[in-house]
């Protein structure tokens, strides 16, 4: 039964996600309009809401300090790349622990999910060590593998969480019509949790574009991502916010565009099997 809601609350409720959506928004707002000022007005003791001096030019000094489009391109290959990996180990694992449990499964699930907590530094040494010795320092192979280690927790999680909702009847009628495990998975089981699935990549590729951490510490240059082309505007000298902003807002721009064209996909993914 639907339950009765006034009027007055519909607009307190609709004022106050107003409000909460300005205010999240509210910084990426600023780094848009930063990036089109001058470095004499980004630094203003009075600062200005809008730009004083629309200009362009500080989109030029950050593709001709750095190379804008290799950085991209990088950042395309990890992002994608690791969660292409992350989700060719997910979906048989996702399927093991959904539809063949034993009795550690909820133990080995607790257990990913733990991983998570850890602050990355913790295990810094060991990993930058044995990155170095294999060769994998500052290499696009190198960042795939550690963005695919940290974000398949999350993979498997939510796969797990989605194959859940799938009524075994189907697998099991599918095995009696002589489905071998691949054509199962494969023909079966993909196409009814799709949905979930391209939640799950998209959600793990943003996790990975936004990744800086491992992306600045086990790279120099040759295979810098976005987020390592943003860090390189921080210098001694001190911090040119217009440049910074810029260097941003050509970070974010391609990231912010895939969200807003897939938000429809991602609620569809995100809320899967959340209505009975």
């Amino acid at each position: 039964m639907a339950r009765n809601v006034s009027v007055q609350t519909k607009i307190g409720f609709t004022i106050a996600a107003w409000a909460i959506a300005l205010l999240l928004f509210s910084p990426i707002l600023w780094v848009v309009l930063t990036a089109f000022k001058t470095e004499a007005e980004a630094i203003a003791n009075t600062p200005t809401f809008l730009p004083q001096n629309f200009t362009l030019e500080n989109f030029g000094a950050v593709q001709d300090r750095s190379d804008y489009f290799k950085h991209a391109f990088n950042s395309i290959v990890v992002s994608v790349g690791s969660t292409l990996l992350g989700l060719l180990i997910g979906i048989p694992a996702a399927w093991a622990m959904a539809f063949a449990p034993t009795k550690r499964t909820k133990d080995v699930l607790m257990w990913m999910l733990s991983t998570k907590m850890m602050p990355a530094v913790g295990v810094l040494i060991p990993i930058y060590l044995i990155f170095r010795d294999l060769r994998l320092l500052d290499t696009l192979q190198g960042l795939t593998i550690i963005m695919t280690l940290i974000n398949l927790p999350i993979i498997i999680w939510m796969l797990y969480t989605y194959f859940k909702e799938i009524p075994i009847d189907i697998l099991e009628a599918a095995r009696m019509d002589g489905a071998e495990l691949y054509n199962e998975i494969v023909h079966v089981l993909i196409p009814m949790a799709l949905p979930g699935i391209a939640s799950t990549l998209l959600l793990n590729v943003i996790l990975a574009w936004n990744e800086a951490f491992w992306t600045i510490t086990l790279t120099s240059g040759r295979a810098g991502t976005l987020t390592a082309f943003i860090s390189s505007f921080s210098s001694p000298q001190g911090l040119f916010l217009a440049k910074l902003s810029a260097a941003s807002l050509l970070a974010i721009a391609p990231i912010l565009l895939m969200g807003w064209f897939s938000q429809k996909q991602l609620v569809r993914g995100l809320t899967f099997g959340a209505v009975k």
